[in-house]
């Protein structure tokens, strides 16, 4: 009789924590889908109208395009988000939080509509499902599996800063084997970040509560929101083809 009571108990705890930890990954999921819902938006929006898109670049004489102060800023001023989230989230309130967030995917938005000029519609929409399809398979991974993917994430984050470093190198040289290397290598990295992410975001659900849990759930949105965005960039580098 007390095996069965202590059963019953230890079944409860254990789908106590269960809900507790889907508690924290919806959120951070259903806070990643509105960043998403809210960078289509803009990208649209930019990409389909020439009066706006106007705006990010300038236009020479002989025909040559640049980009316009604003547009520099579009596209260096997501890292700055990043960066202001990511070391100052402790600090933040909520609110704060969330509008540097909704911000960030607004001007993130906005700098992915130059994609629109560089590849075809259906090409783009193709490779988004692809996306969809391969970051939903490892975040399932990362959320149900018994295996500990720290060692797994601390190699990925070293070949990130690889790729990173190997990109402002190939900036430079503009070499299309580099190029396609990268690519190659930023498609594993960041399939395998997302499984880790989501899994790291699993595990840290009993450490916080109140705003602090809310404000993890919002962190752990954002690296979700980079895992997904970059996927799908390094995906359309590799197998999109230019308009």
């Amino acid at each position: 009789m007390e095996n069965f009571k202590r059963t019953n108990i230890d079944q409860f705890l254990d789908n106590s924590e269960a809900t507790k930890s889907k508690s924290l990954l919806s959120s951070a999921f259903g806070w990643m889908f509105l960043a998403l819902g809210i960078s289509a938006a803009f990208s649209v929006l930019f990409g389909f109208n020439e009066s706006l898109i106007a705006y990010l670049y300038n236009v020479s004489e002989d025909g040559r395009a640049s980009l316009s102060i604003l547009g520099w800023g579009v596209m260096l001023a997501p890292l700055g988000f990043v960066l202001a989230m990511s070391f100052g989230w402790q600090k933040f309130s909520f609110p704060v939080l969330l509008g540097l967030f909704i911000a960030y995917s607004a001007i993130n938005g906005i700098s992915l509509s130059f994609i629109f000029m560089a590849y075809k519609i259906g090409t783009i929409y193709k490779v988004f499902a692809s996306t969809a399809v391969l970051f939903g398979v490892m975040a399932l991974l990362g959320a149900t599996t018994k295996t500990d993917l720290t060692k797994m994430g601390s190699f990925l984050m070293m070949a990130l800063f690889g790729m990173i470093i190997a990109s402002l190198i190939n900036y430079f040289t503009k070499s299309p084997m580099m190029d396609y290397i990268i690519s190659i290598v930023g498609v594993i990295v960041f399939t395998g970040l997302t499984a880790y992410d989501v899994q790291k975001i699993k595990n840290m659900d009993a450490e916080f509560s109140g705003e602090g849990r809310a404000k993890i759930g919002l962190m752990g949105a954002l690296s979700l929101y980079l895992d997904f965005i970059n996927l799908f960039l390094m995906l359309l580098r590799l197998f999109g083809r230019r308009d």
